[in-house]
């Protein structure tokens, strides 16, 4: 009987032994097999496989020039020259833009195309649609795409090509930055960026940086005086208590790295109402209240008012007739304290402007 069971225990072993070779075997079989499959497919999705496409060097276009003692312009023109950018200069409206991107296009598509124009926050920008033609709004250039003066861009940029706006104010307006990206579409939609802050070239400490706004405003030539618009301001915008108002708007410039100061700018209205062939009787002024009266009974003059978001007895207004035309023109005058951003922790520094950070730029 013990013997019987040690030659059973012999016989099961060499069974055990035996199926683990065999498993072994097999298994080795099938990996053999997997791999010769893996490289089967390897070779037949080598035509399907999609090769990286190299993207361009970022590109500048200095989208306009300075007047009288502005140095916008050549100071962003440095930055990106330091930076070793190629910038494109003479490009003062889209149409040229486009014109000159499908003139200079080769086989890789645009990586980062950055426009650089100053902007009027509440005008909208200071470039052309066409050649000579009207000043970039969501009306004006909605109106140049329908009507097919804009040229088309080429396919020549990809999901991963932006088009960055070194401008001031684009963001509140997120219609307008839509039509900027239907106005670059090609086959492949590219990222049309822009900043909420103020955009800024050529700081004392900075040569870029970004700028957090506020804004007061008075009647053009009818300033109330700097301690009334400092109280005004302050009352305006109570949740910032880091900023002295009254030494802000006195203040011309950054003398310390972050500190707030001022600059300023005008928003001009003018409106003609022709009466030559019509049967309303034109209307008579004596006073700018008297035109302010008869604006507000017009809802789409207020219209235009409101999307300013800045109050019609904030505006300088007058009014002149000449043959059977009257010309309405307002002018407001903007003071727009500038907070510079700046590093949370560590050295006192202004914070990089990295268009890949979303706090910083806005994507459409």
């Amino acid at each position: 009987m013990r013997a019987f069971l040690k030659k059973s225990v012999f016989v099961s072993g060499l069974i055990i032994l035996s199926s683990t070779f065999i498993s072994c075997d097999n298994n080795e079989v099938k990996k053999e097999k997997e791999v010769i499959i893996i490289a089967d497919n390897a070779i037949s999705n080598d035509k399907e496989t999609n090769i990286e496409i190299t993207s361009r060097k970022p590109i500048v276009f200095i989208a306009g020039f300075d007047k009288g003692d502005e140095t916008f312009y050549s100071n962003a023109r440095i930055y990106f020259q330091e930076k070793g950018l190629k910038v494109i200069d003479g490009q003062y409206s889209l149409e040229e833009i486009i014109v000159w991107m499908n003139e200079h296009a080769n086989q890789n598509p645009y990586g980062e195309v950055h426009i650089v124009n100053q902007s009027n926050p509440f005008k909208g920008m200071n470039l052309e649609t066409v050649v000579r033609g009207e000043k970039i709004t969501t009306e004006t250039l909605r109106k140049s795409l329908t009507k097919g003066t804009l040229p088309s861009l080429k396919n020549i940029v990809n999901n991963k090509t932006k088009i960055i706006f070194h401008a001031s104010g684009l963001v509140e307006n997120k219609e307008f930055l839509k039509t900027l990206k239907d106005a670059f579409s090609s086959k492949n939609l590219p990222k049309v960026m822009a900043s909420p802050y103020h955009t800024i070239f050529g700081g004392k400490f900075s040569n870029h940086f970004l700028a957090q706004p506020y804004y007061v405003f008075y009647p053009t030539a009818n300033s109330p005086g700097k301690i009334d618009l400092s109280k005004e301001i302050a009352k305006k915008y109570k949740e910032e208590k880091d900023i002295d108002w009254f030494e802000a708007l006195n203040n011309e410039e950054e003398r310390y790295i972050g500190e707030a100061y001022t600059t300023q700018f005008s928003i001009p209205i003018k409106w003609e109402f022709g009466y030559h062939n019509t049967d309303n009787e034109m209307p008579i002024f004596n006073s700018q209240e008297e035109v302010m009266d008869w604006v507000e009974q017009h809802d789409e003059l207020m219209v235009e008012i409101n999307n300013y978001n800045i109050p019609l007895e904030k505006f300088r207004w007058n009014w002149s007739v000449k043959n059977s035309t009257l010309v309405i023109r307002g002018r407001t005058t903007a003071l727009c304290v500038l907070k510079p951003l700046i590093k949370p922790y560590g050295d006192l520094k202004h914070i990089e402007p990295d268009t890949s950070n979303k706090r910083l730029y806005a994507m459409k």
